[in-house]
């Protein structure tokens, strides 16, 4: 038997896939790519946009028409948050939601010999408990996701993931340990501690993360240690202190902003201002050599005026985000944005989207321009790209490097030289 898998949406969905791919191959499948014919297909959705559903139901159309035979099962945020709108397509055999994606295994298993439709998708409750996944390995990756944290209870106005992924919940300290171990005895050379609400780590157990940080920056075998999205209030100055002191930790800090015009933060049901986050960032550049700063920012929010936009952009480029991910507002069924006055059009969203990428695209090419000069430690992780290899640096520069030896899965110390429209170029020390 053959499974495919398709993910969409964050780095969380891409873990939660390697773990069902790690189940199904124990199972004796053999994994194949998604555009590959397959026995089974296993979808693995996102929904913090109408654009992830829309992708979600072409995926599944796509997979129909390129194998009406096989099994397709769909997975993650879309399920829960709208279960009637997913289970209307027929095309589905096999539906779960957020909290129990690795039951799929069973059911597939269950559907291929009854071939009687299955849907599992029960609602979240606070006596929930983080569903335990291990990762063995990723693929062709010297990076691994560790997702720590599932669940979110901030309630943003514009949203839907509270709903879709339940209360806060986080992976036992011992356990998170343990797969930090397994991983690094594989070879990983990098990991990345994610969550749906990264900042809210350890809030369930007595636990914050910084303790998971420690944990994993005292990891033997591990050099490098990143995080994925956070909550800008996070830290406090004796934390910055104490990481800033920590050789395997990387500072690059992805400060969830989503307008830089307190009114719209406010309408968003955000709980920081501009000058908290400005306070914030002040301090991360205080103390960490070179750090860089990235963010999500949101554009066309209900309500968002002209003026409000004017302002959010000048933030943007107050702060100098290293790169920036510009959206537009998109409406969530069951979110209380939905229901607020002066939606904007698609051409008002689009436009300021345009206007605020551009602004952010000479961000990352003025930032990158601080790095020549600077000589860093950079992990090869891909293949050869016009002649050369490309890596990060510790602050999530990508450094192209030329040279004839296979520099994949390799830490070397790079010199950087020059900046093209998409690396900064290096020469090996």
């Amino acid at each position: 038997m053959r499974a495919a898998f398709y993910t969409l949406g964050c780095k969380v969905n891409q873990y939660e896939t390697q773990i069902m791919i790690q189940q199904f191959a124990a199972d004796g499948y053999d994994i194949v790519e998604a555009h590959e014919d397959a026995d089974v297909y296993v979808v693995n959705s996102c929904t913090v946009t109408s654009t992830g559903d829309k992708k979600t139901r072409q995926v599944i159309h796509r997979l129909h028409r390129q194998n009406p035979n096989a099994v397709i099962a769909l997975t993650g945020c879309y399920s829960q948050a709208y279960p009637a709108e997913v289970a209307a397509m027929e095309e589905v055999n096999v539906l779960t939601g957020t909290g129990n994606k690795t039951a799929i295994l069973g059911h597939v298993n269950t559907f291929l010999k009854t071939r009687e439709r299955i849907v599992d998708i029960p609602a979240h409750d606070r006596r929930e408990s983080f569903e335990p996944m291990k990762a063995d390995g990723f693929l062709e990756r010297t990076r691994a996701f560790v997702k720590i944290q599932d669940g979110c209870e901030h309630y943003c106005s514009y949203c839907i993931i509270p709903y879709a992924r339940g209360f806060v919940r986080s992976k036992p300290l011992d356990d998170l340990k343990l797969e930090l171990y397994n991983l690094s005895m594989a070879g990983f050379r990098e990991i990345v501690l994610v969550g749906i609400d990264l900042s809210s780590y350890g809030k369930d157990l007595g636990l914050r993360l910084i303790d998971a940080i420690l944990a994993a920056c005292t990891t033997d075998g591990i050099d490098r240690v990143r995080l994925g999205s956070l909550e800008p209030d996070l830290f406090s100055d004796e934390d910055y202190q104490l990481l800033a002191t920590l050789p395997q930790f990387c500072p690059q800090f992805h400060l969830s902003l989503q307008s830089g015009c307190d009114a719209t933060l406010k309408r968003m049901n955000r709980h920081y201002d501009s000058a908290r986050y400005r306070e914030i960032v002040g301090k991360i550049r205080k103390y960490f050599a070179n750090p860089s700063i990235t963010t999500d920012v949101m554009v066309g929010f209900a309500g968002e005026t002209e003026e409000e936009f004017q302002q959010s952009l000048d933030f943007c480029i107050e702060i100098a985000f290293a790169k920036a991910h510009i959206f537009a507002y998109s409406i969530r069924k069951g979110t209380r944005a939905a229901t607020m006055p002066n939606q904007l059009t698609n051409a008002v969203k689009e436009q300021r989207s345009h206007i605020l990428s551009d602004a952010m695209e000479i961000c990352r090419k003025d930032f990158m321009r601080t790095q020549i000069g600077l000589t860093e430690e950079v992990l090869f992780e891909t293949d050869i790209i016009k002649g050369g290899y490309v890596g990060y640096t510790k602050n999530y520069t990508p450094v192209w490097v030329q040279s004839e030896e296979n520099l994949c899965g390799q830490l070397k110390t790079v010199k950087i030289i020059d900046c093209d429209e998409q690396y900064c170029l290096g020469q090996l020390c």
